[in-house]
């Protein structure tokens, strides 16, 4: 694993290269003492890795401080040295040189993806697409180096174009509220298009979280939408036969607890979910619920996470579902593994009662980005069965298969 320098490190390359030019003054030119001193300061990283997770980020803390004020003076000793042309550039040079390699470490013994809390992140500039911080630091943006601006638009769940296909299809659906249940059979198809659209926006981070700290939590809003389109179904003229819209409000707050068998507690939250089809009665769905959710990971290449919810009481003449729960349990746990860098598995288990439903996908990189980029498209299949595969068929059991494209990962 590589650090890279911090990115006012890199500043100075334009002042580094003035000094190689040769313009400084003697009376400008740090002292050997000097220069020892504040290499010294950038070396303390190594210090900090033999000691306990809460002694090791406090460490680190100091050593990035100790860093910054480094850069600073080297900063302003360049910017002297600019204003005082002089053919004794040489004897600076080099001793500016040295401090600006010692301010990062090339690697970080004993770190991890996994366990970085904030440690390698910092002073890296590609925040929460910066793969040397693990998958859920990223994608929760939980430590200050993983995190990205608010108010930028990131993904949420996968964003698929999908072939699907099922061994049943629910043409009728029905509901305990008589208003809900169709009174006649639609000619539905069991192969389909499957659309599915998931976007998220962080709306603010360290809330709670100590500002000079690396932790951050976070506040987000998101947006799901999973669409089927009966495009191979001629005979209806090619409808959509449901839309379900799910927004959200999330807060995550990270922890770095470690937990037997190397796995480590990465983040706990809450959030509220509204979903809904959109449609008229009877065909009409909806419910509203509170959750909390907490998020494990071991080694960057596996992850459990976990949702448990109660739903929101409504009044019985506006119930859409009463016994929406009785399929769709009160929770749900997904269970992720990184085979390699292309492929990825994640099998999610939705219930905790005696119905519920079960889905297995499976991704694969198509390809790379060009220089040091990655790409984004991947081929998508998915495998589901139980109840729930989409709200209206809350209540109707069926097993889907899909493959397509995830069109974008970010």
């Amino acid at each position: 694993m590589t650090l890279r320098f911090h990115p006012s490190a890199l500043a100075l390359a334009p002042l580094a290269a003035s000094l190689l030019a040769g313009t400084a003054s003697a009376q400008t030119a740090p002292t050997q003492a000097e220069v020892a001193q504040r290499v010294e300061k950038a070396a303390a990283w190594q210090q900090c890795t033999g000691m306990a997770n809460n002694e090791r980020l406090a460490c680190f803390d100091d050593w990035a401080r100790e860093q910054r004020e480094l850069v600073t003076a080297i900063e302003d000793k360049a910017r002297s040295v600019q204003a005082s042309p002089n053919a004794q550039a040489s004897g600076v040079r080099a001793e500016v040189a040295a401090a600006l390699a010692s301010t990062q470490p090339e690697s970080a013994p004993g770190t991890t993806p996994s366990g970085s809390a904030g440690i390698i992140g910092v002073g890296l500039e590609q925040g929460c697409r910066d793969r040397q911080f693990s998958e859920l630091s990223r994608f929760w943006e939980l430590e200050s180096g993983s995190s990205c601006p608010t108010f930028s638009l990131r993904g949420f769940q996968p964003n698929t174009v999908a072939i699907a296909g099922s061994d049943e299809v629910n043409r009728q659906p029905t509901s305990p509220n008589p208003i809900n249940s169709a009174t006649e059979s639609i000619d539905y198809s069991k192969q389909a298009m499957r659309l599915h659209l998931s976007l998220r926006t962080k709306l603010a981070s360290g809330l709670l979280t100590p500002k000079d700290g690396t932790l951050r939590d976070s506040l987000w809003a998101a947006y799901s939408q999973q669409s089927e389109w009966q495009a191979f179904n001629s005979r209806l003229s090619r409808p959509f036969r449901n839309t379900d819209h799910m927004p959200e409000l999330i807060y995550v707050y990270p922890t770095t607890l470690q937990l037997p068998g190397g796995w480590l507690w990465r983040y706990s939250g809450v959030g509220l979910a509204h979903q809904s089809n959109g449609q008229s009665d009877p065909l009409s769905r909806s419910w509203n619920r509170a959750y909390v959710m907490a998020g494990f990971e071991k080694d960057n290449r596996f992850n459990v996470q976990m949702r448990l919810w109660k739903r929101l009481s409504e009044s019985a003449a506006k119930d859409n579902n009463p016994d929406l729960t009785r399929y769709l349990g009160r929770g749900e746990v997904t269970v992720g593994w990184n085979i390699d860098s292309k492929n990825s598995l994640r099998a999610t288990y939705t219930g905790f009662n005696k119905r519920g439903s079960g889905r297995i996908e499976w991704t694969h990189t198509l390809g790379d980005g060009l220089g040091n980029s990655f790409s984004g498209l991947r081929l998508y299949t998915a495998l589901f069965h139980g109840y729930g595969d989409s709200l209206l068929d809350y209540n109707f059991k069926r097993t889907v298969f899909s493959i397509g494209l995830s069109l974008v990962d970010f």
